[in-house]
C-alpha cells in the first residue's frame, strides 16, 4: 500500500500520491472507474479537484457517495473575485454532491498582480474567509505553476494552511528564481504547511508529437517515473504528488508510490545528473 503523510498543520494523514482530477476529465464515467478504482485499492486518500479538469468533479461525484469520509477533499479556484470564488464554490460542491470541502485553494496564481487581485479587497480571499467560517471548507490554500516567487508571496501576504507547486528534476537540472522551489519548501516547513508537488514525471515541453494528455512531456517508463516520483518525494516538505493527466501514465505512477523510499543527498545528485543527461529541462522559465 502507498504510504500516508501528515499534511501540514491540517493533521490530515494522506497517502503520498494524490488522485489528480484533470486525468478522469476527458474519460467516460465507466473508463473512469477504472483508475479511480485503481488508485483507491492501492491506498490513495487524497483528491485534487478542479472545475477546470473537464468533467472530474462528476466522475468523482459517484465515488463520494461511499468514499468521502475515507478520503481528503481538495478543490481550486481560478476565479480571483470575491463572486466569481463563491459562485464556483458552490459549483463544485453541488457537482461532487457533497456539503464540504477539506481543501479549497486559489488555483494558478502566476504573477505578483494576480496575488495582489486574488488577495486584495473584493478578492477571493473574501470568499475563501467565508467559506471557512461558515464551514463550507476546513483548509485554505494556493497553487502555483510558474514563478515560485508569486507562490511565496502569497504565503507571506496570508496564512494559507497549504500549497501545491511544481517539484520536480525538471527545475533541478537548471535553478532559475522563477522554478527553484527550494525557499518555498523551506517556508513550508517553517510554517508547518502541507505540500502537494506536481510535474514528477516530466521531461520538459514537447518538443515533437504529444502523444500523451499532458501538456509537458512526461517520462513513460517505469524506471524514469520511478526516480522523479522518489526525487520528489524525497524533498524536505513535501507530502504528497498529484499523479499527471493522463491516466496511462498513473499504473506506473502507483506503483512507484508503492514502492517509495527515501533518496539520499547522493542518489538526489546522482538522479539530477541523469536526468541532465537524458535532456530534460525546465518548464519555467520559458
Amino acid at each position: 500500500m502507498i504510504p500516508k503523510r501528515r499534511l501540514g498543520r491540517t493533521g490530515a494523514k494522506v497517502s503520498v500520491i494524490t488522485l489528480g482530477g484533470c486525468g478522469v476529465g476527458r474519460l467516460t464515467q465507466e473508463e473512469a472507474d477504472v483508475h479511480i478504482k485503481a488508485a483507491f485499492d492501492a491506498g490513495v486518500n487524497m483528491l485534487d479537484l478542479a472545475p477546470t479538469y473537464g468533467d472530474s468533479e462528476l466522475r468523482l461525484a459517484p465515488w463520494m457517495r461511499t468514499h468521502r469520509g475515507r478520503v481528503f477533499l481538495a478543490e481550486k479556484t481560478t476565479q480571483r473575485t470575491r463572486e466569481g470564488a463563491a459562485t464556483e464554490l458552490h459549483s463544485s460542491l453541488d457537482r461532487l454532491g457533497v456539503r464540504s470541502l477539506d481543501l479549497y485553494q486559489m488555483h494558478s496564481l502566476k504573477t505578483l498582480e494576480d496575488v495582489d487581485q486574488a488577495l486584495g479587497p473584493g478578492g477571493a480571499i473574501e470568499a475563501f474567509r467565508e467559506a471557512r467560517e461558515t464551514g463550507l471548507v476546513k483548509h485554505l490554500g494556493i497553487t502555483g505553476h510558474q514563478d515560485m516567487r508569486a507562490n511565496l508571496e502569497a504565503l507571506k501576504l496570508f496564512d494559507f494552511d497549504t500549497v501545491l507547486l511544481p517539484v520536480s528534476l525538471c527545475s533541478a537540472v537548471a535553478w532559475h528564481p522563477a522554478n527553484d522551489f527550494r525557499p518555498l519548501l523551506r517556508y513550508a516547513l517553517d510554517h508547518d504547511l502541507g505540500v502537494t508537488a506536481i510535474k514528477a514525471a516530466c521531461k520538459g515541453r514537447w518538443k515533437g508529437e504529444r502523444r500523451y494528455g499532458t501538456w509537458y512531456e512526461p517520462s513513460d517508463n517505469q524506471h524514469d517515473i520511478t526516480l522523479g516520483v522518489r526525487y520528489t518525494l524525497s524533498q524536505d516538505g513535501v507530502t504528497t504528488y498529484s499523479l499527471p493527466c493522463e491516466t496511462r501514465l498513473w499504473g506506473m505512477v502507483l506503483k512507484a508510490g508503492e514502492e517509495y523510499t527515501p533518496m539520499t543527498p547522493e542518489e538526489q545528485e546522482e538522479a539530477i545528473t541523469y536526468a541532465r543527461g537524458q535532456g530534460f529541462t525546465p518548464l519555467f522559465p520559458e
